[in-house]
């Protein structure tokens, strides 16, 4: 058993090692180039009912359906982003991730979502954003925390404005205003 442990460790030291060299080798890389500053802005569409639903419940607790903030659903989405509000704007890419209802006194979503862009500029680049989303407030503000292509070591702010949201369908339209610091 102890020779087993002793390879273990070495293993996982070696692997820890590797993870450093290619980190380093990585910052090396990026380090000659300049950082760059991207504003996007784009629409989110969000179809939880009626046709091409993009969003499903996958998860909920027991005392979801009792609780006014629909508290412990959890939504998995890939909902179409667009350069305009109307459904047949020009498709910018995918918001695919999660969203989970994270407020019990206020509706509050938990989001992690991957912004993935299809054409353009930024085509098969993506970024990265986690945060509070609190649906019924004017103006929500959440953070980019990641991306690839040309988003690498993206780091930034997302502001969400509902551009129109239907109460008995609950489908939205999201107007989001992208700030991204990448390389």
């Amino acid at each position: 058993m102890g020779i087993h442990r002793q390879f273990g460790a070495f293993a996982v030291a070696v692997t820890i090692l590797i993870c450093a060299l290619q980190a380093t080798e990585g910052a090396a890389k990026l380090k000659g180039r300049k950082e760059k500053v991207s504003n996007l802005e784009f629409y989110f569409h969000d179809r939880v009912s009626g046709k091409s639903v993009t969003a499903v419940e996958v998860a909920s607790a027991p005392s979801t359906k009792t609780s006014a903030t629909s508290f412990g659903s959890l939504f998995v989405m890939d909902d179409p982003i667009t350069e305009g509000p109307e459904p047949t704007s020009k498709l910018v890419g995918r918001a695919q991730g999660l969203y989970a209802s994270a407020g019990q006194e206020e509706v509050h979503l938990l989001m992690a979502v991957t912004y993935v862009f299809q054409g353009g500029e930024f085509n098969g680049s993506t970024i990265a954003m986690v945060g509070n989303n609190a649906v019924f407030s004017e103006v929500r503000e959440m953070a980019i925390v990641g991306g690839s292509g040309k988003f690498r070591l993206a780091r930034g702010f997302c502001l969400a404005h509902t551009h129109s949201f239907d109460i008995k369908s609950r489908n939205a339209v999201v107007h989001y205003n992208v700030t991204v610091h990448h390389h």
